[in-house]
Formats: structure tokens, C-alpha cells, sequence
């Protein structure tokens, strides 16, 4: 019988227990105080006894590439060494510290973003193969802008090796795991994915260009342990026939342990960047924020079409209801077929289930959306085998972070909630 607070080896890094803070938009950037952000972040995941605290997804390159404003870069060596006080810290309190590496391809600030595109206008979005035609009309309606460059072969082995310089930097750093954005429509997943991938060399195979990222990152940053997302595109509405099925995922898995992946994050998904990644409710609250509506207005090109959005993510609200661990079957499933840990997230909430799952899906749980409520929430989840996290899915914390602004809990229940805790002790630690 396996307890949240037995260890875990991935790799030849053993996490304390088996509780993690999974990746999420810190918003730290890059600028002077971007190690200190990204501490204030972290640091109280750590404190509180996560055995695993990922910072969220880092951009491989100088230029392009970001999916939402305020991604942290780890191109610049110097940069990335300034990190090392960040590992430092959270090494304190016995975590472990992940970086997730990403780059957003189609899904980069460049294709959605009205602002940044007026600001950026010589970028060119890197594609897997031409878009989709489905987005090509999205295109054409003025919804979203495409000026990709689809990369050719040698492109894609010169990005792979971006991804292994980038981990092979994170481990100068001191970083103990490096773990890829296999999902949410980042490039990787668009290797990946049929509905996006339809080139006609060996990359055709995306797993190929996993195979890839693997053999670069053993290069540049030696047996670090390698962990990765790996999409289900289960979620995506029936109109669109080329789609990763369960299957699909759960072959890829295996193909990723025979690779040499030490660790898989199963996900299922759709094809789109939409509230099938987050699910629950519609923000209404942070979209009626007169605080963003300018904000908002600069993202989608006008108000208007910023009204059109979140009429299109009202929809999604109900379309993706929230269900609670959403992705345990395909964790289980893949569980079975694969040699390493898998780890679930996804709608985990409270600790029962967590207790639940660790003996029938998966090796570890990890949240994410919770963190931006209670930063210390391990705490409670760790000491209290009924404790659930206050987190209403509300989605108030995400959609704001289009404007720049930072990933925190703004909804008066539930930030009332947590005052009632912290101010009964329910946070500190023996």
C-alpha cells in the first residue's frame, strides 16, 4: 500500500514523498527581481513539504516561443546560473526542484496576442508542418495571426538541441529533474499530435522528435532525470478526425520508456488551447474585472473581440465540465503498460482520493491551481488525511494572466477561506 508520504525515485533523484506542486505560469520573467519572483512562488510549496516543486514552463529561446506574457527564458547561461539561488533555497526544506522547458510553436504570443504581434511584428511562429486549416480560417476571420515557418529537418534537430542546452544549463543549476511540456499545445505536443503534425520525414513520427530532445538533453546535461507530459487529445470536439486517442497516448507512453524517459505525466486534452486543460467554471468574475478590460481589449485586437472570447469560454465552461482527477483513467491505463513512475494531475483536490489513487493510478499526485489559493497547502494535505484544498475552479486566477498579470487566487470565498486557516495554524509545520 502506497502513502503520500513515502518516497519516490525517479531516475536516481528519490523525492521525499509523493506530493507534488505541478507546473504553473509564475510570470517571473526575466528582469532583476525574476529569481526573486519566482522564490516567492516556489519557496512556500517547499516549506510546507512538497516532495517535488516544478517551476513552470521556460522558454528555450531568446526570441518567440512564449505562450503567455511573462515566461521565464533559459537561453542565457548567465541567466540560468542566477537560478541556482532559487534550487539553493528550495533544497532547504529536502524538494526536489523540476524546471519544465517549453516552447509554444503555433501557440506562441505571436499568434494570439494583438499587442505583442504590433510590438513583435518580424516574428514568425515555428510550426511542425503548415496549420491546420481549421486555424487558417481563424486565421482569415482576423481571430488569430499566422506568419509560421515550418521548420525543416535540420531545424528540428537544431531545436532539440536548444531544449538539451537548456537542461544541461538547469542542471548547472542545481535543478534535480528536467521535465518537458509535452502538452497544452506546445510544440512538442504539435510533433506529436496528427491534427497538427503531416510532414513527410522522420519527424512525421513525433515521438521521434521526443527521441530527439532525449538523446540532446543526455548530450548537454548527462542522466538527469527526464520526465514528460504526454497528450490524450480526447477532449477535442468530434468535428476533428485527426486526434491523438487514448491508445495513441498509452503507445507513445511505452515508446517513451524504451527511449529512456524516467518519468510520464499522462494528459487528456483536445487539439485546442481551451478550457479542456483547466475545466470547471466560467471566470465571470475576472472577466467583469474592470481592472483587465484594457488589458484584455490589447490581447484579442479590440473589445469586441475580447467579448467574443469569453463568450467562446463561457461555452468551453460547459462543454469541459470539471470532473475530479479528470486524468486518472489514462494514468491507470498507461500505469499498466509502462516501467516508471507515472504521475497524475488534474482536478485533484482532496486527500482521500489522492490516498486512492496512489494505490490504483498512479506514483505521485500534483496540483496546480490550488498552489495560487494556498502556497502552503502540502501542509495540510500531508498532515491531515481528510484536508481538501479550498480551490473553487473558479478559473479567476487563469484568464487574467493573458494580460500580464500574475497567477493568484481572486475570489473572495475562498481567499476568506484561507485566511481562516492560516489564521488557525492549518499551515504550520512541527
Amino acid at each position: 500500500m502506497a502513502r503520500l508520504s513515502d518516497p519516490l525515485r525517479i531516475g536516481d533523484v528519490t523525492l521525499p514523498n509523493r506530493l507534488y506542486r505541478a507546473p504553473l505560469l509564475e510570470c517571473a520573467g526575466n528582469g532583476e527581481d525574476a529569481v526573486d519572483r519566482l522564490i516567492d512562488h516556489l519557496e512556500p510549496a517547499a516549506a510546507a513539504g512538497a516532495g517535488l516543486v516544478c517551476q513552470g514552463a521556460t522558454i528555450v529561446r531568446g526570441e518567440g516561443g512564449c505562450a503567455a506574457p511573462g515566461m521565464t527564458r533559459v537561453h542565457d547561461p548567465d541567466f540560468v546560473a542566477r537560478l541556482g539561488r532559487l534550487t539553493d533555497r528550495l533544497h532547504e526544506y529536502d524538494a526536489a526542484v523540476a524546471i519544465q522547458l517549453e516552447h509554444g510553436g503555433l501557440r506562441s504570443m505571436e499568434t494570439w496576442h494583438a499587442g505583442y504581434r504590433d510590438d513583435h511584428p518580424d516574428l514568425q511562429q515555428l510550426a511542425v508542418s503548415r496549420p491546420p486549416a481549421l486555424l487558417r480560417t481563424l486565421d482569415r476571420l482576423g481571430f488569430l495571426h499566422y506568419d509560421s515557418h515550418v521548420l525543416t529537418t535540420a531545424e528540428v534537430y537544431d531545436l532539440a538541441d536548444d531544449f538539451g542546452r537548456a537542461a544541461g544549463r538547469a542542471v548547472d543549476a542545481d535543478y534535480d529533474i528536467v521535465h518537458l511540456a509535452g502538452a497544452n499545445m506546445g510544440i512538442v505536443h504539435q510533433f506529436l499530435s496528427p491534427f497538427y503534425n503531416r510532414r513527410d520525414d522522420e519527424f512525421g513520427d513525433g515521438v521521434r522528435f521526443l527521441e530527439a530532445v532525449h538523446d540532446a538533453v543526455r548530450d548537454h546535461a548527462g542522466d538527469v532525470p527526464l520526465m514528460t507530459k504526454v497528450p490524450a487529445e480526447t477532449a477535442a470536439p468530434p468535428v476533428i478526425r485527426r486526434r491523438l486517442t487514448r491508445a495513441d497516448a498509452v503507445d507513445i507512453c511505452r515508446r517513451l520508456d524504451r527511449i529512456g524517459y524516467d518519468a510520464l505525466v499522462p494528459v487528456s486534452g483536445s487539439v485546442f488551447w481551451d478550457m479542456s486543460i483547466v475545466r470547471g467554471q466560467f471566470p465571470a468574475r475576472a472577466w467583469r474585472d474592470e481592472g483587465f478590460r484594457e488589458g484584455y481589449a490589447e490581447a484579442f485586437g479590440g473589445r469586441l473581440r475580447a467579448g467574443l472570447v469569453a463568450l467562446a469560454n463561457r461555452i468551453q465552461s460547459h462543454w469541459y465540465d470539471f470532473e475530479p482527477a479528470w486524468n486518472a483513467d489514462l494514468c491507470r491505463t498507461v500505469r499498466d503498460a509502462v516501467s516508471v513512475p507515472v504521475l497524475c494531475e488534474g482536478g485533484i483536490r482532496e486527500r482521500p482520493r489522492i490516498d486512492r489513487l496512489l494505490n490504483d493510478a498512479c506514483d505521485a499526485v500534483g496540483m496546480a491551481r490550488p498552489f495560487y489559493a494556498e502556497p502552503e497547502l502540502p501542509a495540510r494535505l500531508l498532515a491531515d488525511g481528510e484536508a481538501s484544498a479550498v480551490c473553487a475552479s473558479c478559473n479567476n486566477c487563469a484568464v487574467p494572466q493573458v494580460t500580464g498579470a500574475p497567477g493568484v487566487c481572486r475570489t473572495p470565498a475562498v481567499l476568506d477561506e484561507v485566511g481562516k486557516l492560516r489564521k488557525s495554524g492549518a499551515y504550520d509545520r512541527e
